[in-house]
């Protein structure tokens, strides 16, 4: 007989009543998505460890008070929180400009161009929620693969290292991943140009 596979508010039913084991369900469903969403924004290993363990214990915090309100869905809940520590981090170190309510106001203007983070953190800029969104469609070999080669800046010979594969694989999976993009980016009319 099959189990039956239970939905997020369930889960987070579960939880309330005290059966630890639904948040772990929980958060194996999602971590990938998350962690994701968090090293896209970063660009740092560590540091999105850092922030997606600070969530889950917002998460948790959160839950046990009583606070999550059931008529949003879990998983965007979430990553609304994880979105705002991301957020909160870039403010605390000062590297990103509260945003003024003058439209003609020009982030890049408050930026140093020296800044490896300039884009990401652009967290209103629509293109890089648009790739963001567009990255979680792919296969799993091939997000993995662009988020440790354009997030994470690492070689080609250290991907396939770390997803024990062959450099040739790796950047099969590069090309394949580019390709992919490009047609969610046509299928979808996303204008992918900047204006400087």
């Amino acid at each position: 007989m099959h189990q039956k596979v239970l939905d997020d508010q369930e889960l987070v039913r579960q939880y309330l009543d005290g059966k630890s084991s639904a948040f772990e369900i929980l958060l194996s469903r999602h971590k990938e998505r998350i962690f994701t969403h968090i090293i896209v924004m970063v660009k740092n290993k560590s540091l999105a460890e850092d922030i997606f363990q600070e969530t889950f214990i917002k998460v948790i915090n959160t839950l046990r008070k009583g606070k999550y309100n059931e008529e949003g869905k879990f998983l965007p809940w979430v990553m609304r929180i994880a979105h705002n520590l991301v957020i909160d981090h870039f403010r605390r170190n000062k590297k990103m400009p509260m945003v003024r309510s003058d439209e003609n106001y020009d982030v890049f203007a408050t930026i140093k161009r020296d800044d490896e983070n300039v884009e990401q953190l652009l967290i209103n800029g629509q293109i890089d929620s648009d790739v963001k969104k567009l990255i979680e469609h792919l296969p799993k070999e091939q997000r993995e693969v662009v988020i440790m080669r354009h997030y994470l800046s690492m070689s080609f010979k250290e991907i396939s290292e770390k997803t024990n594969v062959s450099i040739n694989t790796a950047l099969g999976r590069m090309r394949y991943a580019l390709i992919n993009l490009r047609k969610l980016v046509e299928e979808n009319k996303i204008e992918l140009y900047k204006v400087n």
